[in-house]
């Protein structure tokens, strides 16, 4: 087997608008995985199903493995010939000890690659509204590590740093903040200078204390801050009260699990990123086209029989053209066909094919899309209905009242539950860390539940998309809140709405 390759990938700060293209790119590609504790939890769920995953811990003071053990791993798996990304929170050459990991890849004759990572010195500042650096106060930054070994003196020349009149930036240093501030004062900096304490910066557990180098220390006693934090020194701070922004944007500080089907990228996780909020992606599902497509091929022969052809997803109208093209029909032979869409969404997946859906419910649900059919249907018509082998019944049910209406129900696709994941969503939850579950259909309330096995449901807010999918949420014990309509617009004003307490159960 030949060698393989190790790519050292910076994930960020957290905020996984905040990872790079190219280290996104570079993850996908990834057979082994090793990762840090502070990679950002939604970077973590972009990470491929395919891969084989190592968690090696690292952080001050909690070490999961050793970091010459961490540096043989590396070497193991690229022999083995696997494609091995090393996730590393922020950068992985500030305080990453990348080097040290390259040291041995190189002496063991091992390709490898660095993609750099945004890091927290500047960008949490940023997300606080403190510039690092600003013409008015500062023309430069020093990044230091506020972590020592327990008992030890600093090997940081606190005057030098005081001298160069720059802003001071000391990561991995909360639990010696105390000494910190002591030995800049001791060095002779203004009692008064501003600083900061931030904490879990870019995420929803953003917090921000800002004082002066004489009174932090007092302030983070009276308020409480968790890790990981950065400390900040300089005039800059004193900006940070004018220049905040992101704790202005709607869902700033709400953090929302999303779930999906594993093939396809979600809007909505996007749309509610834009608003502030930190969004998790459960991959709840998956999607799989039926290997056996005899039926489906058979009504595509006898296609000028049908007089309607129905779409009750955008997987379902993805795959019947991925099949159509496999079973070589001619698509000129659809023209005929009237095309009606559950929803917005369906919709959408046609128009991008060349369809423009005749009929869409105003209720975007089985039954009123049934219901629906049965008013625009006169004598006898026959429907072609290609969906999921799992899925509800109500739009039969419907269609089976109007007389002269034949169906062919015909599956194309399956569904899969996911269930391996590297956070423990059921601490998540049972915590409080996640403040809304928002689920787009009830494969994917079913999907989460095999997720997340043992989980007290009660303990969940979930936005749901229709009524449906509130049952099935509901049927669980959650908190369910539905949106006033069947849409991704709708969904996110009820997310803000949840945010702000003024929804109605």
């Amino acid at each position: 087997m030949s060698t393989g390759k190790v790519w050292l990938v910076g994930a960020g700060p957290g905020d996984a608008g905040l990872f790079t293209i190219k280290g996104m790119e570079t993850l996908q590609q990834a057979e082994v995985v090793v990762y840090d504790s502070l990679v950002g939890q939604e970077i973590l769920s972009r990470i491929p199903e395919s891969a084989r995953c190592i968690n090696v811990g690292k952080r001050a003071s909690h070490h999961t493995m050793p970091q010459e053990q961490i540096n043989q791993v590396l070497v193991e798996e690229a022999k083995k010939g696997h494609r091995v990304v090393r996730l590393k929170g922020g950068d992985p050459f500030l305080f990453g000890r990348g080097g040290e990991e390259l040291e041995l890849l190189v002496k063991e004759g091992i390709p490898y690659e660095v993609v750099p990572g945004v890091t927290s010195p500047i960008a949490v500042p940023a997300y606080n509204g403190i510039p690092v650096t600003h013409r008015d106060f500062t023309s430069s930054v020093h990044i230091i590590t506020g972590h020592k070994k327990q008992g030890a003196a600093y090997d940081i020349d606190f005057n030098a740093l005081v001298h160069t009149k720059g802003t001071l930036v000391f990561l991995m240093g909360v639990s010696a903040l105390s000494d910190i501030c002591q030995s800049l004062l001791q060095a002779g900096m203004d009692q008064d200078m501003p600083a900061a304490i931030l904490q879990k910066g870019t995420t929803a557990g953003q917090k921000r204390i800002v004082a002066t180098v004489s009174t932090l220390e007092e302030e983070v006693k009276k308020q409480g801050i968790e890790t990981p934090a950065i400390i900040v020194v300089g005039k800059v701070c004193a900006l940070a009260k004018e220049f905040a922004w992101h704790e202005k944007l709607p869902l700033s500080g709400y953090k929302v699990m999303v779930t999906r089907p594993r093939d396809l990228i979600s809007s909505m996780a996007s749309r509610l990123r834009l608003l502030g909020a930190e969004v998790l992606e459960l991959p709840a599902i998956r999607t799989e086209p039926l290997k056996d497509q005899t039926l489906l091929y058979k009504a595509l022969k006898a296609v000028d029989t049908y007089q309607w052809v129905v779409f009750t997803s955008p997987t379902g109208v993805r795959i019947f053209f991925e099949e159509l093209l496999k079973s070589a029909t001619d698509i000129r032979k659809l023209a005929h066909l009237k095309v009606a869409a559950i929803g917005k969404g369906t919709k959408k997946a046609l128009e991008e094919k060349g369809f423009f859906a005749d009929y869409m419910p105003e209720v975007f649900d089985g039954e009123a899309l049934g219901r629906g059919l049965c008013e625009l249907c006169e004598g006898t018509e026959k429907i072609l209905l290609p969906r999921a082998k799992m899925c509800n019944q109500e739009i039969l049910a419907e269609l089976a009242k109007k007389p002269g209406i034949l169906v062919d129900d015909i599956s194309i696709y399956d569904t899969f539950y996911e269930t391996r994941d590297l956070l423990d969503r059921k601490k998540e939850f049972e915590t409080g860390s996640i403040d809304c579950a928002v689920f787009t259909s009830a494969s994917t309330v079913r999907g989460f539940k095999e997720a997340t096995p043992g989980l007290d449901y009660t303990k969940v807010r979930a936005a749901c998309i229709g009524r449906q999918t509130q049952a099935e949420a509901a049927a669980l014990g959650m908190e369910t809140y539905m949106a006033r309509e069947a849409s991704i617009d709708s969904l996110l004003t009820l997310v803000i709405e949840l945010k702000g307490k003024t929804a109605c159960k």
